[in-house]
């Protein structure tokens, strides 16, 4: 890369993010575009109660961008100078772009929901299954519903599932894990927003294999593993699948634009996202 002094830096903040694969993804596609000498992209690890403290760090050395993951999607908010309305409606800030000084917030998680499905089917009228109702959940209903799905959460507590509703608005409900097996056949779509299938949870599926339908698309938020509980099983019964991989490019994406002004290369960072994943494999 060619990092000089004129270099705007682009950043992304976590709790953890050790893990994460935004700054191989953004510098490959900076190599590619011939701007590496214009942006580079790293990461740091923050604790919520210092996300004031970076946004003051943004201020005054003039990052270009930061990229905000678990937990600080909603912390950062109150220190912005504004936010995109879609964001507002989402409730959830995972890019913030500095232009002159002034710090405006968006939410590009929902267009890594929406494009890929889109890719695959036509979102209207679908009869939409969102598991959890936390950030993801929230950028998956915006999404859904802004391309009028019918949407149902599902979530352990049935009161968060149905606060996500009302706010989201249009045609979404809330309700209970407590049924969700009887009801997930009756579903065009399959959304997981839990951290079921990651982590300590690797091998658990928050739905009955049995359960899921050969017509119907399911979408996993968790990327690694690559192939979760969820997928395999829904792969194995003849299933549409959709990897959490294909949510992570598509914001990622997105999120380039916002911050460089140019058009992402996909494949390229498609290739840096698969090329780091099979290293962690």
């Amino acid at each position: 890369m060619k990092i000089n002094a004129k270099t705007k830096l682009c950043i992304i903040i976590g709790d953890p993010v050790g893990h994460s694969l935004s700054p191989s993804m953004h510098n490959a596609c900076y190599v590619a575009l011939g701007i590496d000498d214009q942006f580079v992209y790293t990461a740091a690890n923050v604790k919520v109660e210092n996300v004031k403290d970076v946004i003051k760090a943004m201020r005054v050395m003039g990052f270009r961008g930061l990229t905000c993951t678990i937990p600080h999607k909603i912390e950062v908010i109150k220190y912005l100078d504004g936010i995109d309305p879609i964001a507002q409606k989402i409730s959830a800030v995972n890019t913030v772009v500095n232009d002159g000084g002034v710090l405006k917030g968006y939410n590009t998680d929902w267009l890594g929901v929406v494009t890929p499905l889109e890719k695959v089917t036509d979102l209207k009228d679908k009869r939409v299954a969102i598991i959890g109702a936390g950030g993801a959940a929230r950028a998956m209903a915006y999404g859904c519903v802004a391309r009028k799905s019918k949407v149902t959460i599902f979530n352990r507590t049935p009161e968060k599932a149905r606060d996500l509703a009302r706010e989201i608005g249009g045609d979404c409900i809330g309700c209970s894990m407590e049924n969700i097996d009887e009801a997930i056949g009756d579903f065009d779509i399959i959304l997981n927003a839990t951290s079921l299938g990651m982590g300590k949870n690797v091998g658990l599926s928050p739905i009955s294999k049995s359960k899921i339908k050969s017509h119907q698309i399911v979408f996993d938020a968790v990327y690694v593993p690559y192939e979760t509980q969820l997928l395999l099983d829904a792969g194995s019964v003849g299933a549409t699948v959709i990897h959490g991989t294909e949510m992570l490019l598509h914001q990622g994406i997105a999120q380039f634009e916002l911050y460089t002004g140019q058009k992402a290369p996909e494949e390229v960072m498609r290739k840096a996202l698969n090329d780091q994943l099979s290293k962690a494999v």
